[in-house]
């Protein structure tokens, strides 16, 4: 009896061991009572009844990040390219997860890649490249809602490679080459042209100050043989001013023609023709020479 009692005691403490279970941080359980939906268990110590209950799934609530191998995609231009996908999502309904659809994760990889064939399909080449951001926020808004009967919240899409066929990342590569080539020519021409404006612009300074150093240089000349020819004028003036209140006689005059036609002569003149008044003058000298 006592053997019974200890058995049976042993097969309690099994089952109650056997019914405590224990939930992790961020995760939660998915519990069927007899092959039915029940309940989810959060974080925490939970107790289950034995072979009535059992943990249907076993779900990770911390965001999940799925690199999805590259898919073969057709632009609209026929370009076959390879892209692959790197998809951020995080489950949000545990019961939905588990009984939404088979095999979720494979599911949005599968709705990932027909996404991207569809948005790639309207596109050429050239746009796809160049517009990376609008494929990512299209990708997200469409996979995000058709995940939501799955339990699933997609945050965000990225494409993380794009690899177009080898001729035309040939053709890409020199036309790069060219457009890196132009716009080298392009920043030549404009050093040069700026150069020369610049050397011109100092070639332009140079002359006006130049010619205004000459201007400057001519108009001090002029000023000083001006006011020269000004005090000459009055210094004759004077003299003759002098002169004339000293009222000078016939004979001053007559030897100050004689002085003049000496410099007008200056040793250089063959001829003088010397004016009557001057002759008819002689014999006055003649007189002045014998008084004196």
């Amino acid at each position: 009896m006592i053997f019974v009692f200890i058995a049976l005691l042993i097969i309690v403490i099994a089952l109650l061991a056997a019914s405590i279970r224990i939930v992790p941080q961020a995760n939660a359980f998915v519990i069927e009572r007899l092959g039915t939906y029940r309940e989810t268990w959060g974080a925490g110590v939970h107790l289950l009844f034995p072979l009535i209950d059992r943990v249907a799934n076993k779900v990770s609530l911390k965001e999940i990040v799925l690199d999805f191998e590259p898919q073969p995609v057709i632009t609209k231009d026929n370009v076959t390219m390879q892209i692959d996908t790197v998809v951020y999502c995080k489950i949000t309904d545990p019961k939905l997860y588990t009984y939404g659809v088979s095999h979720p994760l494979s599911a949005l990889n599968s709705l990932t890649a027909t996404t991207l064939r569809n948005i790639i399909g309207d596109l050429e080449l050239d746009e796809t490249l160049t517009s990376r951001d609008t494929i990512n926020v299209k990708m997200r808004s469409i996979v995000d809602e058709a995940t939501d009967p799955w339990g699933i919240k997609v945050s965000r899409i990225e494409l993380k490679n794009i690899l177009p066929p080898r001729d035309v990342q040939d053709q890409m590569e020199r036309q790069m080459r060219a457009e890196r080539e132009r716009r080298e020519n392009i920043l030549r021409a404009e050093g040069e042209k700026k150069a020369a404006i610049l050397t011109a612009e100092g070639e332009k300074e140079s002359m006006i100050l130049t010619a205004n150093a000459k201007k400057e240089a001519m108009i001090a000349e002029a000023e000083g043989q001006a006011i020269a020819m000004q005090k000459v004028a009055e210094a004759k003036a004077k003299a003759i001013q002098m002169i004339n209140e000293a009222a000078p006689g016939k004979e001053y005059l007559t030897l100050q023609s004689f002085d003049a036609l000496a410099k007008v002569a200056d040793g250089k003149a063959t001829k003088l023709i010397i004016p009557s008044e001057i002759q008819n003058l002689a014999g006055l000298v003649a007189a002045l020479k014998e008084i004196g």
